[in-house]
C-alpha cells in the first residue's frame, strides 16, 4: 500500500475503541478515520467491491497511537540536539514501536540549551516528520529539587523563574505542554499558577516536597507528577511525602516507567489500583540508546552506561531514563497490572491526550479523529503503525 495513499481500509481485525473492542474493519480518508466498521455490517461485506485499497489485519489488534509525554530520545538521537535529523530518528524508531504522538522532553540544562530545542522543536512541528507527531515540548527542570537530581545534572538546577517561562512562552506560543519542577522550592507556587493560567501542564518531579506541600501545590495548579516513586521523596506511613500524595490525590495525573527497572511490577500494579482509571499514563523516559543496545552514552553531558538493557550513570549509579518503547510498557502494563488491551490501551492513549490537550484530535480510535493507529500480531507484535493515516516507513 502507498503511504501517500487519501483512502484506505483494514480489514479483519480486533479495534481498540473507547468502548471496547469491535472485530471488524477500519476506513481511513485524508488522514482521518472515516468509519469503523464491525463484522457483517455493509461496510464489511463489501471490503474487496468498492475500490478501496485494503489491508488484511489476519485477526490482529488496532490500537490507538500511543502517545508518549515524557522521552528524551532514541536511536542515537537525543531532544537536546536540537536538530532536525537527531528528531527524525527519534521520531520514527518510537513511531516503529507504536508512538505517533510524543513530547520532546528536555533535561535540566543551561538556559540557552533549552532555548535550542524550543527553536527547534517549534520548526520541526511545521514539517511533514518522518514518524511519531511532535506535539511539543515537556521542560524537565531545570526548575527541581538539588537533593533529588536523578540523572539530571546538578550544575544547571536553578530556582524556579516565573520570567523566564513568561519569555519562553511569548516567543514560543503553544510550543510548552508540560514542565516538571519540585513545588517545595522558592517561588514554585507563583510558577506553578502561571503555568495553569497559560494551559501548561505543572508537573511535580525530582522533588523532596513533602505531602502537604503537594496538597498545596495541587490548590495552585499543579495536576501531574512524572515517572512516579523515581526521584521523589518515599512513602512513610506517618509522612506520605511525595510519593504518598501523588497515589493519594484524585486531582493528580501519575506517570509511570513500567519497565520493571525504575519501578518494581507490584509498585505498578498498586498505582494502578490507587489512581482514577483516567489518571495513570505509561511513559516511556527513553533516551538517546534506545534501539541500539548495550554501551556507553551521554544524557545532559552526563555518562551513562547501558547493560542489558537498564541506564545508569557512570558516576554513582543512578538510573538515567530507559530504553523502553511504550510498547513494552503496553505489554507490561498488562503483564504487571492484570490489565486488558482496552485498559492499557487507556494507559498508553487516551489518559494522556486528555493530559496535554489532544483528546479531540487523537489518542482514541473513533470517526473524524486523525488516523493515528498501530497493527499488532495477535500476540502484541508490531506490524505497521499510521500517523494521520500515513504509514511509517522502517528505518534502513
Amino acid at each position: 500500500m502507498s503511504s501517500t495513499m487519501s483512502s484506505w481500509r483494514i480489514t479483519n481485525v480486533r479495534i481498540v475503541t473507547g468502548q471496547g473492542i469491535v472485530q471488524g474493519s477500519l476506513t481511513v480518508t485524508n488522514g482521518r478515520i472515516a468509519g469503523v466498521y464491525s463484522m457483517g455490517q455493509h461496510e464489511e461485506k463489501t471490503a474487496h467491491q468498492d475500490g478501496l485499497d485494503t489491508i488484511d489485519g489476519a485477526g490482529g489488534w488496532l490500537l490507538p497511537g500511543f502517545i508518549d509525554v515524557h522521552v528524551h530520545g532514541g536511536y542515537g538521537g537525543d531532544f537536546m540536539d536540537a536538530n532536525a535529523d537527531a528528531y527524525d530518528a527519534i521520531t520514527r524508531f518510537h513511531a516503529l514501536h507504536g508512538t505517533t504522538t510524543m513530547l520532546a522532553t528536555t533535561v535540566t540544562a543551561p538556559k540557552d540549551a533549552i532555548e535550542r530545542v524550543l527553536e527547534a522543536a517549534a520548526g520541526y512541528r511545521e514539517r511533514p516528520g518522518a514518524g511519531a507527531r511532535l506535539a511539543g515540548v515537556h521542560l524537565e527542570g531545570p526548575f527541581i529539587s538539588p537533593r533529588w537530581p536523578g540523572a539530571q545534572n546538578p550544575d544547571h538546577i536553578v530556582p524556579p523563574r516565573p520570567d523566564w517561562l513568561e519569555a519562553w512562552v511569548a516567543r514560543y506560543p503553544g510550543i510548552i505542554r508540560m514542565l516538571t519542577l519540585a513545588p517545595e522550592q522558592p517561588g514554585a507556587p507563583e510558577l506553578i499558577s502561571r503555568l495553569s493560567d497559560a494551559g501548561i501542564v505543572a508537573a511535580c518531579g525530582h522533588t523532596d516536597a513533602d505531602y502537604a506541600a503537594i496538597k498545596e501545590a495541587v490548590g495552585a495548579g499543579l495536576s501531574h507528577a512524572v515517572h512516579t516513586y523515581n526521584a521523589m521523596r518515599g512513602l512513610h506511613h506517618r509522612e506520605p511525602g511525595t510519593v504518598g500524595a501523588v497515589l493519594a490525590c484524585d486531582e493528580l495525573s501519575a506517570e509511570i516507567i513500567a519497565d520493571g527497572h525504575h519501578a518494581h511490577p507490584a509498585a505498578v500494579k498498586l498505582l494502578l489500583r490507587a489512581k482514577p482509571a483516567d489518571k495513570a499514563l505509561l511513559i516511556t523516559d527513553a533516551i538517546s540508546a534506545a534501539g541500539l543496545g548495550d554501551g556507553e552514552y551521554e544524557l545532559g553531558g552526563l555518562k551513562v552506561v547501558v547493560s542489558h538493557g537498564v541506564a545508569r550513570l557512570a558516576e554513582g549509579g543512578s538510573l538515567a531514563g530507559s530504553t523502553l518503547t511504550m510498547l513494552d510498557a503496553f505489554r507490561n502494563a498488562m503483564a504487571f497490572g492484570g490489565l486488558s488491551p482496552v485498559e492499557a490501551t487507556r494507559l498508553a492513549s487516551a489518559n494522556p491526550a486528555s493530559l496535554i490537550g489532544l483528546s479531540e484530535e487523537t489518542g482514541s480510535i473513533a470517526v473524524g479523529k486523525a488516523a493515528d493507529v498501530v497493527l499488532l500480531t495477535g500476540s502484541f507484535d508490531h506490524v505497521r503503525t499510521w500517523v494521520s493515516g500515513k504509514a511509517v516507513q522502517p528505518i534502513s
